[in-house]
């Protein structure tokens, strides 16, 4: 099995009779239809899709779609919650591994494996469970924290010296490097994907984590001026779709927020919301490409480059939480020709990071190393998101465990 870019099964929708124009409803419907709602959800976004939409993908009347699901977010809930589900099931101990070593390595090629078989779904998982209701987004959170249940207990009786604040947060970029995967469409074979993740995360679980920081860190963030009003429009609104979600969020509700007596004044800086959007991916698309340069070109060590470079993008994601969140959860709101330059810059960031591993590491081969880059990327996200300025995950600590992953 070759892991790519996610595509859904979706088989014959209608089988007929042959010789006969007879239209029969085939038995796997439901699984037919919840393999398209993830394809389209997880490339437009849960607000991008309509039932029309699914129903055309499937090739089915909106009427057909409708007696199986009473609405779009019936459908989006049952998805998210069966992964949800999936993932718990799929760390349950079949048997009793020797040690914690092996239980947790048992743990980790069984949540691989839910990860792979549910790739497109995963990606809502991620981004998108925010649009749950809140009854509906506790149980996906209660699924999420059995995972990391499970892996704290192994990982406790691995490293009992570690406090259980550390051993959630080694949890939590475990399942950052697992689930990575969604994050993007590269591809590998299943049996080395698996491998080369549940080794990765093995690497984490090793000695020498430094100690936590002992008070909160500087940031390197500045405030904007006032007067600067196109830099605050553009941080105001990337801070409301990371709290609200972009779908949610007007160009009235962004003036107000940068202090604009009226939406009419925002189009004097940008031609919409859409625009701002762009202008505040392509920032950031910007500052991760503009700092392999001043890397490389700063020295002919590529280890050195390397640590240069981790220590940029985790004060730089850290700085910047907002917005490596909303990179990631809004890129399908972007303009479409917007996509594909963002595409194409992260597309060769991606490869210069992994041609410096690859360096460090020649047994690694090219697809393996951006496997690598795309789980630390995603590993350093989840700790910020999750920790915000808690000490436990501090710059040192998340730039340590970011070695880890990318060099073993």
């Amino acid at each position: 099995m070759n892991i790519g870019e996610s595509g859904g099964a979706r088989g014959s929708i209608v089988d007929g009779a042959a010789g006969e124009g007879v239209r029969r409803r085939p038995k796997n419907r439901r699984a037919q239809i919840a393999a398209t709602s993830a394809m389209a959800f997880g490339a437009a976004g849960y607000h991008g899709v309509s039932m029309e939409d699914i129903a055309s993908g499937l090739g089915i009347s909106s009427a057909a779609l409708y007696r199986h699901y009473p609405s779009k977010y019936a459908l989006f809930r049952e998805e998210l919650l069966r992964v949800g589900q999936a993932f718990t099931a799929s760390i349950d101990i079949d048997g009793d591994p020797v040690d914690a070593a092996h239980r947790l390595r048992h743990m980790l090629t069984g949540l691989t494996g839910a990860t792979v078989e549910n790739r497109a779904t995963v990606t809502l998982v991620r981004w998108e469970g925010r649009y749950l209701e809140p009854a509906d987004r506790q149980v996906l959170d209660d699924h999420r924290g059995a995972v990391l249940v499970a892996f704290t207990e192994q990982l406790a009786v691995l490293r009992p010296e570690l406090t259980p604040a550390d051993l959630r947060m080694l949890a939590t970029a475990m399942l950052g490097v697992i689930t990575s995967i969604a994050d993007h469409h590269a591809a590998l074979p299943a049996r080395t994907l698996t491998k080369l993740l549940g080794s990765a995360c093995m690497a984490l679980s090793g000695p020498g984590l430094p100690p936590a920081a002992p008070a909160r860190e500087r940031s390197s963030r500045l405030a904007i001026p006032e007067a600067f009003k196109h830099e605050l429009l553009l941080r105001k609104a990337v801070e409301l779709f990371h709290e609200r979600g972009y779908p949610n969020v007007s160009v009235e509700d962004i003036a107000s927020a940068a202090g604009l007596s009226a939406a009419s004044a925002v189009y004097r800086f940008y031609r919409g919301k859409a625009d701002i959007l762009a202008a505040a991916f392509r920032r950031a698309a910007d500052r991760v490409s503009g700092a392999i340069g001043r890397a490389v070109a700063g020295t002919s060590d590529s280890g050195a480059a390397l640590d240069q470079l981790i220590e940029q993008f985790v004060a730089d994601t850290f700085d910047e939480r907002a917005l490596a969140v909303v990179y990631y959860a809004e890129f399908g709101h972007v303009p479409a020709e917007e996509r594909a330059v963002l595409r194409n810059i992260q597309r060769l960031s991606v490869q210069e990071w992994a041609r410096l591993v690859r360096d460090v590491r020649p047994a690694l081969s090219a697809a393996e190393a951006r496997f690598l880059v795309h789980a630390a990327f995603a590993m350093v996200i989840d700790l910020g998101q999750a920790f915000g300025d808690d000490p436990v995950a501090c710059r040192a600590r998340t730039g340590f465990l970011m070695r880890r992953v990318l060099l073993g």
